[in-house]
């Protein structure tokens, strides 16, 4: 055995739950993920996910060096959120604001942009009273259960991720861009495939295409990959949505998802995909000072419904271009 290494740390399976590792009595967190890298790289290749229980991570800066020693170039920052995130030491960023009574269904994080991070980090430093699991989904188990028409469908067009930028809900134009000037946000839009319209009042509408089925970058595997359920309109709480549609009309809501080619997605294909996650879904309750480690091309993430106080904060890695 590897003295770099270390001895194996137990890995625990059982159905329904992602596996678990055990960290038991890590009296330095920052150096056990530093000699368990690559055991932890090798149960994301196996699996997908791993929940890491042990560490009794409650520092932030601690939990952010905890997760640099499992990447390859440390965190990375966040573009064209949806919703903004506190930014909090050396990479580390809050859980994105959403409200703790509604469910937030799976997604790959940041699947519209073209290089995506290749690995989400959750850490728990405070468990809340009920709830709030971080449930993972596996994108390939996940593709092989939609219909065969739909997935030809999505892998012929992909989706389109139709965006209103405006002071109403989520992240403003400027906040999303990193920038206040219109010309950054233009050229950043041109560079990316983009396509901008800017309002008469200085909102911000985009349009951009991406793939729905990507293939994985280490093992080529087809996976479903993209944010179509999360980021539509019938995501949104009903009466939330039906007062949009009233102040702005159905073209100007934040964000909705559509086929490739510009046509609707209904609510019953909204409902399809999220009951292929929610049968491909495994959970574990947070206890905390847990860390989760998603391979995020490959597994989609959500967050369960809670009660009391929770703090899980992120961390994005890797950046893969796709």
């Amino acid at each position: 055995m590897s003295a770099t290494l270390g001895p194996p740390a137990p890995l625990d399976l059982q159905a329904g739950r992602p596996p678990v590792l055990r960290a038991d009595g890590a009296a330095d967190p920052v150096g056990w993920a530093h000699h368990h890298r690559t055991e932890v790289r090798q149960i994301l290749a196996r699996h997908g996910s791993v929940l890491v229980r042990g560490l009794g991570l409650r520092d932030q800066a601690v939990t952010a060096a905890v997760m640099q020693r499992l990447t390859s170039g440390g965190l990375t920052g966040e573009r064209e959120p949806f919703a903004p995130r506190t930014r909090l030491v050396d990479g580390l960023q809050s859980a994105t604001p959403w409200p703790a009574s509604q469910q937030m269904c799976l997604h790959n994080e940041l699947s519209y942009v073209p290089d995506p991070p290749a690995f989400m980090f959750f850490a728990c430093l405070a468990a809340p009273a009920r709830g709030g699991a971080t449930p993972v989904g596996d994108g390939a188990a996940v593709l092989q259960a939609l219909p065969p028409a739909l997935v030809a469908r999505f892998e012929r067009e992909g989706w389109l991720l139709v965006r209103h930028y405006n002071d109403d809900i989520g992240a403003s134009w400027a906040e999303a861009f990193g920038t206040g000037d219109r010309g950054a946000v233009e050229q950043y839009c041109r560079a990316n495939g983009i396509e901008f319209a800017w309002d008469p009042d200085g909102g911000l509408r985009t349009r951009q295409r991406r793939r729905a089925i990507v293939r994985h970058p280490v093992d080529g595997r087809p996976c479903w990959f993209n944010q179509v359920a999360f980021l539509s309109e019938w995501a949104l709480d009903p009466d939330v949505r039906e007062y949009l549609v009233e102040l702005h009309g159905p073209d100007g809501l934040p964000f909705t998802t559509r086929f490739g080619e510009g046509e609707p997605i209904g609510e019953d294909v909204v409902d399809l995909i999220n009951g292929a996650y929610t049968a491909h879904t495994l959970r574990e309750p947070w206890q905390a000072g847990d860390l989760l480690v998603v391979d995020n091309i490959r597994t989609a993430h959500g967050r369960d419904a809670y009660e009391g106080d929770r703090t899980v904060v992120v961390g994005m890695a890797d950046p893969v271009r796709m």
